[in-house]
């Protein structure tokens, strides 16, 4: 019997409940937006970390581009992404590559996150920066979100990211303070959230989220939603979290849409700019009309 990744005792695997549902259209985007990431050679989270919307945003012809490489020096228990030690170095060209795809795919908001780099002196900060500073020569009507690694903490990292003046920073706390050490690699929890202050100090629109389903407890999930909104976080996602592979930790609960729309109007109470909350919520998903809606409110 296979081992179980999170508790003592195995558990039977859950299904994923008849009320989740992804309408799928076929559509000629789909295979443009294929065509254009192929031809620049570039990774996207979408399908690295095997993104349930990686359809519906590709018909959209968008797309959430995975710079620094496609291997991660984390080994996380959520995540898909490929582990290494040892990871190929950074392409120099990745910067005008990412920058012409946005261009071709006429995106008015794009957004750029990143595997972990320790392997790197700066965790490639000045890489993201460079891609940043390419996007906006190319396009400069384009509104740029990063959505960076922690940098272990390093300020001079940090600095060299907030400096790019992105203008959304994400970065995700991606579970409750109880569970961050079973879930998360190397990332601490309350390191997540004097990064997401420090940004906000920055000047910056800050943005985060987290998983549901790994469990937390509904009184976890205020609490985190409270330690975020008390580092000035605008605007945070919630989506429910779904094993990859069986070497992933197990999905101890799927929520119900009630409850996602329950968690959604508690951030909203607390003060929060704007709240995504869904089963298949995830930080980059539909991020531009999200930050519209966002808008229509102060952020600071």
């Amino acid at each position: 019997m296979e081992k179980d990744l999170f508790d003592a005792e195995p558990q039977l695997e859950r299904k994923i409940p008849s009320s989740y549902k992804l309408r799928l259209k076929i559509s000629d985007s789909r295979f443009e937006t294929d065509a254009i990431l192929d031809k620049f050679g570039l990774n996207t989270v979408c399908e690295e970390a095997k993104c349930p919307n990686r359809h519906e945003c590709y018909t959209k012809k968008t797309a959430t581009f995975l710079a620094l490489g496609k291997e991660c020096t984390r080994n996380c228990g959520f995540c898909a992404i490929d582990f290494s030690k040892t990871p190929k170095p950074l392409d120099p060209e990745e910067p005008y590559k990412i920058a012409a795809s946005v261009k071709e795919l006429n995106l008015s908001h794009v957004v750029i996150t990143q595997v972990a780099r320790d392997d790197l002196d700066d965790g490639g900060s000045l890489q993201m920066k460079k891609i940043v500073e390419k996007i906006r020569l190319e396009n400069p009507n384009t509104s740029i979100e990063l959505l960076t690694s922690d940098f272990q903490g390093d300020n001079c990292a940090l600095e060299t990211i907030f400096s790019s003046l992105p203008d959304v920073f994400n970065y995700n706390i991606e579970t409750c303070r109880r569970l961050t050490p079973k879930v998360r690699h190397k990332a601490t929890y309350e390191r997540t959230l004097t990064i997401l202050r420090k940004a906000h100090e920055a000047g910056l629109v800050t943005k985060s989220g987290f998983m549901v389903g790994l469990g937390e407890t509904m009184e976890e999930i205020y609490e985190t939603l409270e330690d975020l909104k008390s580092c000035y976080t605008s605007m945070v996602t919630i989506g429910q979290y779904l094993r990859s592979d069986v070497n992933k930790l197990r999905v101890k609960r799927f929520y119900t849409i009630e409850e996602f729309a329950l968690i959604r109007q508690k951030g909203l109470d607390l003060g929060l700019k704007e709240v995504y909350s869904g089963p298949f919520v995830r930080s980059s998903y539909n991020a531009k009309e999200f930050l519209e809606h966002a808008k229509q409110t102060a952020f600071h």
